[in-house]
Formats: C-alpha cells, structure tokens, sequence
C-alpha cells in the first residue's frame, strides 16, 4: 500500500492489478468482449452486431440494459456509429481499487473499486475514422465514455447528437422530469411506468418489477452539452445532446473526452442513494490545498421579499439595508450561524431584471447599504457574509464584471457567493465573438463552460459558489470542490409562489431523482408554516422541517424562514443550530422511493449522529436500529418528533421534544405523520473511566 499527500488530502492507493475476468476467449464471436466487476456482479458486454456496436449490461447474469446501440451523429459528417470493428485495447481488463478521502461531503472517505478497460471503434471502410469507448465497471453499475483521439479526418469535432441508448429490459416505474420546458429543472417529478415516458433529465430513477433500482446520468460535464433522454418505443431510451445556438450540439477540437455515461444498478432505493459512482467518475481534487473552502449554515435577508414584506427592489420596503443586514448579523451571531446571505444589495433590482440582467452592477451598493461597514460589522462578530452575484440569465455582462465582483468581495472578506441565472431554460443570452447576440439552455455546452469559469475564477480569490438555475451536477465537486452546492429543481420558495406548492411528497421524490446528482440548496427550516402569503402554506409538519437538514444534503444549508419566526419557537429552533453540514458517514436505513426515507450521519467534528426521517402525504410507522451507532458507547437521544394529532395540513405544530439514553443496541420507533418527519440528535456521551 502507497500513501500519496495532495494538499491537506491523504488518499490510499492500491497498485493496479490486472483483473481475472477475460475480455474473450476462442469460444465467444469475433467482436465480443465482457468486463466485470470486481466481485463479479455486474458485467459489461459489447459486440458488434450487425456492423453496429452495441453494449448490454448485466447483473447476476441477467440483462438490466438489453442490447442497446452507441455512436453519434457529426455535423456534416452523417453518423458515426455503422460498420465498425470492435477491439479491445488490452488482453484484460485493469482493476483499481482505492481510497481517497474528501475534504467535505456525505462522508468523509470514499472507495473506488471497479475493474476498466478501453474498446477501440474503427471504421471498416471509407476514412476509417476511430474513437475509443473507456467503460468502468463496478459492483453497482457502469460508466462510460467516448474518447476521440485526433486523426486526419476528425480533428475539429462537430458534434450534432448522440446516438447513445439505454433499452430498459425488464417493464419499470420512472421518475422522471420532463425535459425542454420554460423553467424546466423546477417541475414536480411525475412517477409513471416507463412506457408514459417522454423526454426526460437525468438523474432518471427507475425500479423494475423484481425490485431493481436503476439511476441513468452523466459525470464530468465538462467542455460538453449536458445529456438528456427521450423514450423512443416501449422501454428504449436513447441519449440527446441539448443544442447549441451555431446548428450543433458539442463542438471539441481532438484529442478530447466526453463525459461518462452511468448506469447505476441496486437492489434497494437505499443502495441507490449510497453509491460513489458518480464521484469515482470525475478527476480528483485539481485546486491543490482547499482548507479555505468551509461548509456551514446561513441565515439570509430572502424570505421576507416572499412574503413580500420586503422587496429586493430598492424603495420603502427595501430589504438589503445597513439596518437590516446588522439585526441579522446579531442573530446570526447569538445562534452560532457561520453566514449571512444579503439579496437585494447591488444596483439592478429596479429594472425587469429577470431574463434580463443587463442592469445588473456587481460592485455598486444601492444607497442604503453600506457594504464595508456591514462586512466589517460581521467579522467583529464572527459572521461570514455570502454575496450574491443574480445574472438574469445575462452571462455577458456578469463575465465582464464578474472579476471586479469578486476582487471587491475578496477586499472585504466575503468568501461565499451564491450566483443566479433566473430565465427561461432556453434563454441564456450571451454576445459572441463577432457581436451576435446568441440564446442557450441552461446545460448547453455554453453554459457548461461558463458556470465552471465562474467556479475557476472564484477559486483564484479563496471564494466557494453556490450555483442556483445551475446546470445539473454530476460530481464536479471533487474536481472543485469550492463548488459546494447548487439549487436545480423546486426548492423551498415554490411554497411561498403557490403555482402550486410542493405536495408532500416531494422531499421523498428529490431524495432519489435530483439528490443523486449531487448537494442540493433546497432552503429548509421554514417555521412559519401558515402565513407565507394568502396563497400559500407549506405543506410539511413543522418536524418534517428540521428532519430536512439531515435528509436533503448540502454543505451549505440555510435556515430560510424571518428571524421573528424562529424567536417564536426556540425549543425546535435548537435543532436547526446544533445540527452540522459535513459528514464523517452517512447511512440509508430505510426507504421507498417517493413514499418515505431514514438516514443517519455522522458529524466529521465530533462522535455525534443525526438521524432524519421524512415521509409523503401518508403516516408511517417506521422502526429502526441503531446498529449504525458506535458500538459500547451510549448516547443521550435529543428526539424532535411529530404529535399524536400531527398533520401537515391541519396540525403541524403538534410536536413533541424529548430524551432517552440509547446504545447501538436498541431500536427505536419513529412515528411520522401524514406530511410528517423527525429528527434526532445522538449525543455521545463520556465513556466511563475503568476502575484499577
């Protein structure tokens, strides 16, 4: 075993081995080769069929992806994917088996086992033009890529769409979102069978009739047009390319990668959540030292603009005053708060901002806010200010003001900035080289390069970003890992737009279709669950609120609701303060997707775990053992649990706070309510000194 030290990282490193598992024999068809996974779980077959290349994936020998076709088609060029051999690049496959440990996250260190090998796809005939497919096999799953290596008649790259399919053998249940919608990450995800399927985002779930879980996405969108699938007969889905403005979808000049293409395969919705894949997808930690880059919870100046109390826009009922900011920052301060989010500060508010954010200064304070007397006024009391950089989708104008942004932010100690992009999915606009102004989508190949410049242009200045209108993750975070989080789906504000609200359902829906992207900013912690608006109400027990902050992960999370509102309730409000953002371990203990789930973490800083559990419109009677619990040592469980008359509709205020001794021994009944959660606290308590 080899140590290596990168940065403040430690990572743990087997050397590579060849694996066991043939790639052919005289026995199988010229043009077919099997990779399997370590433990011989999972196998990855390709051949060529009929001149077209295909793959299949199989588990236990069974298909999970019937035969399914690869390729692509070039701009210009027709396609890529007919009469072509397949070879392999090496007599066996390479296993890795690794360690490496994250500066942050769900857990603190991360395994990486699973066996690769590269399949090199040449033309028969004509310019025998070649790329390469590189495939990751591991014991839940598959990823691969297409790799293009510069030749004569493929050095600059158009790509017009992909070819990539994943034929669903057995009939199935999908989540899914459709995909091309105005706003279109920010839809309630519908549950069908597979065949009511259109097109859809990815993360796409779906669960077999014997019970599978399947998870299809991407990792390391890089340089690329993000992935979307469309249903084209029965139960086969096939890959798209979102377009480009210029007539295609990706255009690379070779030798390039495109990002990998994952197929997560578990028995259990919990296995599901709790795979590595997509991070043992992306390259490791590439900013060398990251011990600036520090998770946290927030207060903000945001929910009252909902309530509309307050107003972004400069004027009477302006939130983002000197005043303002300096009660938030006491409170935030009192309760142990790490940052302060100010909306509403800069020059711009006053216009029709959204879809256009040419107004927009990202250096001139309105009149009422006195940016470095307020940012000095949070260092004395140790607050971090988060800035907030919102685009309205008008990317030219932030990248020629997005330096001086963030050199002022840098000046003032502000090392957070949440950024927003609010305009329609398809309208991103942006001057190209020649002056043309030009429409994009959220996940085009534009975008994907410009929101990791700001990630890039951040890090220069020690600064994190938290992404909202973001394109969707796929495990950049370990690449840059000053990308804590990112909004992209409905979070807590379509409660206060009513347009509608977010059924309860909901949370138990994100858990397993958009949270295994990656870290999501939902906004928890609203108390006041009746009086957002005349509109609206959130439809969540108050407990089911505080469970959040265990159950939908980000390691930046903000208590979202007034300041007055958590005043009103300290007894629940103490939860939101004791409860951390960084994980040691975390732990899926039970779950359906969309009907109810359990998880329990571990605190990276001290021995303690917390545990939430959320359910959908239906009370469950859920029990489970605390066996995740470190053995011989006992804790005092701080339980933050529904009523008996709880409901979200018409008692969420019901609750119930209270304690008992607990050991990994026991097992504990958890009582949700219709709408309903809990969440506890395990503290760990002194372990007894030894008599002599």
């Amino acid at each position: 075993m080899r140590v290596w030290h990168i940065g403040f990282w430690a990572l743990w490193v087997l050397t590579p081995v060849l694996a066991d598992t043939p790639t052919a024999t005289d026995a199988t068809p010229k043009g077919h080769y099997v990779v399997s996974s370590p433990h011989h779980v999972i196998s990855f077959e390709i051949d060529e069929r009929d001149g077209w290349p295909t793959y299949q994936i199989l588990r236990f020998g069974k298909p999970v992806i019937a035969p399914s076709h690869l390729g692509f088609i070039l701009k210009d060029a027709g396609k890529f994917t007919y009469d072509l051999r397949v070879s392999a690049a090496n007599p066996n496959a390479q296993s890795v088996d690794q360690t490496w440990e994250q500066p942050w996250g769900e857990r603190r260190y991360v395994h990486d086992h699973h066996a690769e090998q590269t399949f090199h796809l040449i033309e028969k005939k004509g310019m025998h033009r070649s790329m390469d497919l590189v495939v990751r096999v591991f014991d839940d799953g598959v990823g691969f890529r297409y790799a293009f290596p510069d030749q004569e008649h493929l050095h600059d790259v158009a790509i017009a769409d992909e070819l990539t399919e994943f034929n669903i053998a057995d009939p199935a249940t999908a989540w899914w979102m459709p995909w091309g919608e105005s706003h279109d990450t920010e839809l309630l995800y519908g549950r069908t069978p597979l065949t009511e399927l259109s097109t859809a985002h990815t993360p796409l779930t779906l669960r077999t009739k014997d019970h599978v879980h399947i998870e299809i996405h991407e990792a390391a969108l890089v340089d690329f047009a993000g992935m979307y699938v469309q249903r084209s007969d029965e139960q086969h889905l096939r890959a798209h390319l979102v377009p480009a403005s210029e007539g295609w979808a990706a255009r690379r000049t070779a030798p390039f990668q495109t990002p990998w293409r994952m197929v997560v395969i578990t028995d259990s919705a919990a296995a599901l959540y709790e795979s590595n894949m997509e991070l043992n997808l992306n390259e490791p930690n590439a900013l060398g030292d990251v011990s600036w880059v520090q998770p946290g919870k927030f207060l903000g100046i945001w929910w009252e603009m909902f309530h509309e109390t307050w107003t972004w826009a400069s004027g009477p009922k302006h939130g983002a005053t000197t005043e303002h900011a300096k009660r938030y920052i006491d409170f935030a301060a009192a309760h142990h708060f790490r940052g302060l989010l100010i909306e509403g500060w800069n020059e711009g508010w006053d216009s029709n901002w959204a879809g256009d954010g040419s107004s927009f200064s990202f250096t001139r304070p309105y009149p009422d806010f006195d940016l470095p007397a307020i940012a000095a006024y949070a260092r004395q009391k140790g607050v971090h200010l988060i800035g907030h950089h919102e685009t309205g989708g008008d990317t030219s104008n932030y990248e020629a003001q997005m330096g001086a942004g963030f050199d002022l932010y840098q000046s003032l100690g502000i090392d957070a900035v949440k950024t927003g992009y609010v305009a329609d999915a398809d309208q991103i606009h942006h001057q190209d080289a020649a002056g043309l102004k030009r429409t994009e989508w959220h996940d085009s190949q534009y975008m994907s390069n410009h929101y990791l410049k700001v990630v890039a242009e951040a890090a220069k200045r020690h600064i994190m970003i938290d992404s909202h209108e973001p394109i969707k993750d796929t495990g950049l975070r370990r690449t840059y890992p000053n990308w804590l989080s990112r909004e992209g789906s409905r979070g807590q504000e379509y409660n206060a737009f009513g347009i509608p609200v977010n059924p309860p359902e909901h949370e138990t829906n994100l858990v397993f279709t958009r949270m295994l992207g990656g870290p999501m900013d939902f906004t928890p912690g609203v108390f006041d669950l009746k009086h957002i608006r005349p509109c609206c109400s959130v439809p969540t027990t108050l407990m089911k609120q505080l469970a959040l902050y265990v159950v939908l992960y980000s390691p930046v999370t903000m208590a979202a609701d007034r300041i007055e509102a958590y005043a009103a309730r300290p007894d629940a409000f103490r939860f939101i303060e004791d409860v951390p953002t960084d994980w040691a371990e975390t732990r899926v203990l039970n779950a359906e997707v969309g009907d109810y789930v359990t998880i329990a973490r571990k605190d990276r800083h001290s021995e303690d775990w917390y545990l939430g559990s959320i359910t959908d419109e239906n009370g469950r009677w859920l029990s489970v053992s605390l066996g995740f619990l470190d053995p011989g040592r006992h804790y005092r469980a701080e339980i933050y649990r529904d009523g008996p008359a709880a409901h979200w509709d018409t008692h969420p205020y019901d609750y119930v706070i209270e304690s008992r001794e607990v050991s990994a021994t026991d097992t504990l009944p958890l009582r949700l309510a219709p709408g309903g959660g809990e969440a506890i606290r395990f503290v760990a308590l002194p372990i007894p000194k030894r008599a002599h």
